[in-house]
């Protein structure tokens, strides 16, 4: 299946390792010049090496997403190298595990500024360019937490669920301008991410790794982790002109795990 994004500029965060690596590859593959952005370098380089070999065409753009005064150099750099932004994916670190309560209001507020207000920003600068194309794919990565929230990660259940709610009210400011937005959350994805939550939640426990890797695994349908390439297909299924007609969408790529409709 021709996805018709050859050509298309793609710019992606977290792309020097886990989903957003995954994803980057992902949309290399089918054709789109593929930006890595993140905070490192090397990772990010890596990353766009591996797309380079196979054939595709991929820069990097260093990027921290707490600080917000560099977005409109960061894309206006983006812009003059390689034209309008055409699909943006949203992927950015997840908060360290937390409690509900007792969180100090400077911790709420700096992941909040890096996880929620900078994806705003960022949208509000690439909606002009793909407003002035009629094309334009937006899709943010958040958790399996939105829809049921995961015990000890309060923080991260909080700030992406807001996401959820911002996606689904832009998708009908801009669908008429041919642009889509759509929000994807990972179950259980065998990332770096997901084995620091295993470890740290056998510490809380004083059990294994592999006893709470195991009871996870029995929650899971399909009985494994996810591969990474599995849900960064899904993304570029998503961003693709094949998927024009999804929007204001939350895609589930969990393995059947989420119990809830």
């Amino acid at each position: 299946m021709d996805l018709g994004i050859t050509g298309k500029v793609a710019l992606v965060f977290g792309a020097g390792s886990g989903l957003g690596q995954a994803i980057a590859l992902s949309l290399g593959r089918e054709g789109a010049h593929v930006w890595c952005a993140g905070r490192h370098g090397e990772t990010l380089e890596a990353t766009a090496q591996t797309i380079r070999a196979a054939g595709g065409k991929a820069d990097v753009q260093t990027w921290d997403l707490a600080d917000l005064s560099v977005i409109d150099a960061n894309v206006g750099h983006i812009e003059a190298s390689s034209g309008p932004v055409g699909i943006l994916v949203n992927n950015t670190g997840g908060p360290p595990p937390t409690t509900a309560h007792g969180q100090s209001p400077d911790v709420w507020l700096s992941n909040f500024q890096s996880m929620v207000l900078s994806v705003i920003a960022i949208t509000d600068r690439v909606l002009p360019g793909m407003r002035a194309a009629k094309w334009g794919r937006i899709v943010t990565s958040t958790s399996s937490g939105v829809v049921a929230p995961i015990p000890n990660l309060a923080m991260s259940n909080a700030l992406r669920l807001s996401l959820v709610g911002w996606s689904k009210t832009l998708a009908r400011e801009v669908g008429g301008d041919g642009i889509t937005a759509n929000i994807v959350l990972p179950g259980r994805i065998a990332t770096s991410r997901i084995q620091f939550l295993d470890e740290q939640k056998a510490k809380r426990e004083s059990r294994s790794v592999e006893a709470v890797a195991s009871d996870s695994l029995a929650s899971i349908p399909l009985g494994r982790y996810g591969d990474p390439a599995e849900y960064g297909d899904t993304v570029a299924f998503l961003t693709s002109a094949r998927a024009a007609y999804i929007t204001g969408s939350t895609i589930r790529v969990d393995g059947g795990m989420i119990t809830s409709i």
